[in-house]
């Protein structure tokens, strides 16, 4: 299979992705060569159960590379120095068959170039305040690597009934049985109903399983308006993930968070009738479904602190941190030291405010008692 490698016309050096010129350009010489983008919009394609049982792979031109560590299977062109897997920081090896790929619809060019993201990692570090002070050395800019994460987007026209329970506050006065009169706050409810129309588009559901999870969705949001016709010229100088969850399981789950969403809109529909809402029930068709196959930037570095690995990823587009990180017991036992010396603090103000009442004259305990508080009323008398 042969590797897509770009060379620069002027030293020989090989061209790398830039993200300031949004071209490629050499890292020796710096010749920049624009990449020629297709014309027209991004393919939309159509989706049927037939598209999800017989999505077939393309040819590729990278080397898919396996995580000794936690499996990831990344790809990587020819000329790639990344040897450690972003994810967990183990080793790669060369798998020993190629894996097939699907050619990705589109890509979202990133958008933090590489020398920034290692300020923004230390700023984030920075922040930690309960981490231990020696992690802010652990920070080496070879092995925060950039990478495109799989996704998957879906539109689809909602066309939605709901039905629910909407309730209205009325107030019951009344007397108790000591002739004082009670106000008590009740609830009618009523049965309603209600349609909704809406255009979902571009649901992103991440297409990769060794990506936690939680952590992707702390990242932040992608703005898929800049996304491009996919070219493998934007891949220079970064890798990619395969593509491990499927589409038939990911239109699962869009459909799910759609489901959610329209629950949701009906919510609020009813709130504009009602004081309180329950029983939501939602029936929805959908229809003219389409989706993509889209690459997302993302820096992601793994480290190793006594023993145990902590995952930072870095939204390629919007610079977003997010993290685990060790705590540092000395930090937290400070921390809870303060907290007690703090609330020693207020217990001992409060005691001595009591005992100086206490030894009060007996008058003037009597004058502070009977005297006539003094509000501002909603008469304006100064008395309440």
């Amino acid at each position: 299979m042969e590797e897509k490698i770009y060379y620069c016309e002027g030293c020989g050096g090989v061209l790398e992705f830039d993200v300031g010129t949004q071209s490629l350009k050499c890292p020796n010489c710096g010749t920049v060569v624009p990449i020629l983008k297709e014309e027209g919009r991004l393919v939309e394609h159509s989706l049927t159960r037939h598209a999800m049982q017989t999505i077939r792979a393309e040819e590729k031109s990278t080397h898919t590379m396996v995580c000794r560590g936690c499996g990831a299977r990344i790809e990587v062109e020819g000329t790639s120095r990344a040897a450690e897997c972003p994810y967990c920081g183990s080793d790669y090896v060369l798998a020993e068959r190629e894996m097939d790929a699907v050619i990705p619809d589109g890509v979202l060019p990133f958008q933090v170039d590489k020398n920034r993201v290692g300020e923004l990692f230390r700023q984030w570090l920075k922040g930690r305040w309960l981490a231990p002070g020696e992690l802010k050395h652990l920070y080496q800019k070879d092995r925060l690597q950039g990478i495109y994460v799989p996704y998957w987007t879906f539109d689809a026209k909602a066309d939605a009934r709901y039905s629910a329970m909407g309730g209205r506050h009325r107030t019951v006065t009344r007397k108790g049985p000591d002739g004082k009169t009670e106000h008590k706050i009740v609830t009618d409810w009523y049965p309603t109903s209600g349609s909704l129309r809406h255009f979902f588009d571009d649901i992103l559901v991440p297409a990769s399983e060794k990506m936690d999870s939680g952590l992707l969705r702390r990242t932040g949001y992608f703005g898929t308006q800049q996304v491009v016709p996919y070219g493998p010229e934007y891949l220079s100088g970064y890798s990619a993930e395969c593509y491990t969850v499927d589409l038939d399981e990911a239109h699962e789950e869009a459909v799910d968070r759609m489901e959610r969403e329209l629950e949701s809109m009906a919510r609020s529909e009813v709130l504009q009738r009602y004081d309180e809402v329950m029983s939501i029930r939602v029936q929805a068709e959908y229809r003219d479904e389409t989706y993509k196959h889209v690459l997302l930037p993302m820096y992601a570095t793994a480290y190793t602190y006594k023993g145990k690995s902590y995952r930072v990823l870095i939204n390629g587009q919007s610079g977003r941190v997010e993290g685990d990180y060790p705590k540092s017991p000395v930090r937290i036992g400070g921390l809870i030291l303060l907290a007690v010396l703090i609330l020693g603090l207020v217990y001992w103000y409060s005691s001595g405010s009591k005992m100086q009442a206490d030894t009060l004259p007996m008058e003037q305990v009597y004058e502070l008692d009977t005297a006539e508080p003094q509000w501002q009323g909603t008469n304006g008398t100064g008395r309440y």
